[in-house]
């Protein structure tokens, strides 16, 4: 845990930028340069400057890129006899049930690269074939046969016992193989979960490793940042990188909620678009969690902030489909060539659009270092039509993209958006917030003073956490007692133990579980206070009542799965007033696409108490406000920009 007076650099690689967010006793200094996909840690390094003893808290999608492009070692899948197929079967589910040609995206592990074990361990818990002394000698030569960088191991009901899969990773390891077992893993239930997760793991661990040490042997303290909320050190997350898909976006929600508390916002749903991708997320005064997700239509199962991501952001690039429809996205120009106006780019992006529209102004560098060139830009979306009718055009599909991302974290979720506050963020996020908060019925939108390196301030600020979990499946009642009591316990010791061994001191232990109704074929993560099936039980009748608008407390209810999360301390905000940059600059007319007339003004030169009617302009180095006509903003004391409509 970082010291209140220790210098704290917080970096978040994204597709286009990488941001840097220093915090010190004087206050708070941000950055930004264009990322370097090839190479993200020269992005990193080039940027954090001269870092020994500084201590480096790190949010990056390296894990996730590399999962994406398949981008890794060769890996092959260890897993009981009879399972070769696992991976290739998965779930018999057709996602697209009217396509007469559906396809699959290929697992990270091909049918050939699987190995087959003799032996099997029963659903009870007890052992049906043993292991014996040639099977794991075999399997180690196979792996050598097969060309193997990477091993994972995936064997049959281990979360009950193990005993397999350890003697299986302890020759493999001490043959020199990198190696994921699914009961260090996931010791939960359903195999193809389990085996997809331990999989990814064992395929992303080279990579993530080098990546990190990179980076760590430049700097005194390296902290990086997971899916669960929280940062761990260098070795653990390296030793899980498939904890780290959702790592940036999970900051920028911690960041978007601290800022939002600190200005008397609790209930929030955050926005943060960025070049790539836009992230949602709902926090009804804290983030919600959830165990599984889809990369790339391939399941993973790890600890993660409930976050909806859709291929929607900045250099999201515009195009005619087969159809002859508008689409923009998920396909992204990226850091490298870039949108049009960014100099390199030839193809027509979001970012082009605004910048037509006149909400991005040509005269205000992006990201502090780049001049749009509104000539390119016009060119890029002449090959849609008329530059500025396309370049509304696109910014409508983009906003009805991220308005169904919205309604699915709120309305989806139980939540009316009517009762909570927009906090936009990301580069792009305060450009198009207004327009999706009036869509929704939301009458406030926060913009952070530090919006565009949002997620880098929450990465800086968050706490040391380690979530730990093992699978049960029994049901509650006064015989689950004491299964119940025995998991709580060993999980409370190994989670604080984990955190102790990754640098962090113990500040808070909480409680989840993955619950449902018996015949149920999926779970609903409810948190509580103590972990016994009283608890459980009523937690998950009142999140059953609000997810899905009824519950049966008279039906038989089974625990899936006990979690308990250790949590070190957050570091707080440093508290800053707004005030006016002297020589800022005064409030200008600037015209809009349509001849609009608008205001436009730095952010510099805001102080607290100042208002402005739209339609405006807010620039500053790292991100751009756009106000439309009808709403008005006020500058809280802190800096943020609270914008509702008039």
């Amino acid at each position: 845990m970082a010291e209140a007076g220790e210098h704290v650099l917080g970096v978040d690689v994204g597709g286009t930028f990488t941001d840097f967010v220093a915090i010190g006793e004087d206050g708070i200094r941000t950055w930004k340069r264009l990322s370097t996909p090839a190479a993200p840690d020269e992005a990193v390094l080039a940027g954090a400057g001269d870092l020994p003893g500084q201590r480096l808290a790190h949010g990056s999608t390296v894990a996730t890129n590399a999962l994406l492009e398949r981008r890794g070692p060769r890996t092959v899948l260890v897993t009981t006899e009879g399972f070769r197929d696992l991976l290739v079967i998965r779930r018999q589910e057709r996602p697209s049930l009217y396509d007469l040609e559906p396809r699959r995206t290929p697992h990270v592990v091909a049918r050939g690269d699987v190995i087959t074990v003799r032996e099997r361990v029963g659903a009870d818990g007890e052992v049906v074939t043993p292991l014996d002394d040639g099977e794991v000698v075999r399997v180690v030569e196979e792996a050598r046969s097969l060309g193997a960088e990477a091993v994972a191991i995936c064997l049959l009901f281990s979360y009950l016992r193990p005993e397999h899969e350890a003697r299986l990773a302890k020759a493999l390891r001490g043959a020199g193989f990198a190696v994921s077992a699914s009961h260090e893993v996931l010791p939960e239930h359903r195999e193809y979960e389990r085996a997809s997760t331990t999989a990814i793991n064992a395929f992303l661990q080279p990579t993530t490793r080098r990546y990190l040490g990179g980076i760590d042997e430049h700097a005194s303290t390296l902290r990086v940042m997971h899916s669960a909320g929280g940062l761990t050190d260098a070795a653990t997350a390296g030793a899980r990188p498939v904890s780290m898909v959702t790592s940036g976006p999970a900051g920028g929600v911690l960041g978007a909620l601290a800022v939002a508390k600190a200005a008397g916002h609790e209930q929030i749903i955050t926005f943060d678009m960025g070049g790539t991708s836009t992230d949602v997320s709902l926090c009804p005064g804290e983030p919600r969690y959830r165990s599984a997700t889809e990369v790339d239509g391939l399941a993973v199962h790890t600890p993660m902030v409930d976050i909806v991501t859709v291929g929607a952001g900045g250099g999201s690039i515009a195009r005619l489909d087969a159809g002859g429809a508008l689409a923009a996205g998920p396909e992204s120009a990226g850091a490298d060539p870039g949108p049009a106006c960014y100099g390199r780019g030839t193809l027509p992006t979001v970012s082009d659009a605004n910048l037509v529209l006149g909400r991005l102004r040509p005269e205000a560098p992006l990201g502090g270092s780049v001049l749009p060139d509104l000539g390119r830009a016009r060119e890029a979306l002449a090959t849609l039509g008329d530059p500025e009718d396309a370049a509304a055009a696109v910014v409508e599909v983009a906003n009805a993209t991220m308005a169904r991302a919205l309604r699915r974290v709120s309305l989806e979720r139980g939540y009316d958006p009517a009762g909570f506050t927009l906090v936009a963020f990301g580069g792009a996020g305060p450009l198009h917030a207004c327009e999706l908060a009036a869509e929704l019925g939301i009458g406030r939108v926060l913009v952070p003073r530090y919006a565009g390196v949002l997620s880098a301030v929450g990465i800086a600020t968050a706490p040391e956490v380690i979530e730990r979990g093992q699978g049960l499946l029994l049901t509650l009642g006064d015989d689950a007692a004491e299964p119940v009591a025995t998991t709580a316990a060993a999980l409370e010791e190994q989670a604080s133990a984990d955190l102790r061994a990754a640098g962090g001191a113990l500040a808070a232990l909480t409680w989840a579980a993955d619950v449902r109704y018996r015949g149920q074929a999926h779970e609903l993560r409810v948190a509580f206070e103590h972990p016994t099936p009283a608890a459980i039980g009523e937690a998950f009748h009142a999140a059953h009542e609000r997810e899905y608008g009824f519950a049966t407390p008279e039906r038989a209810v089974e625990l899936v799965a006990l979690r308990c999360r250790a949590e070190g301390d957050a570091r707080p905000l440093p508290e800053t007033v707004a005030e006016a940059v002297p020589d800022a600059g005064e409030p200008e007319p600037v015209t809009l696409a349509g001849g609009v007339r608008a205001t436009c003004v730095t952010r510099a030169a805001l102080a607290e108490g100042a208002t402005l009617d739209g339609p405006a302009v807010v620039t500053q180095p790292d991100a751009t406000t756009y106000i439309p006509d009808g709403w008005t903003t006020t500058v809280d004391r802190a800096g943020n920009l609270v914008v509702t409509p008039t």
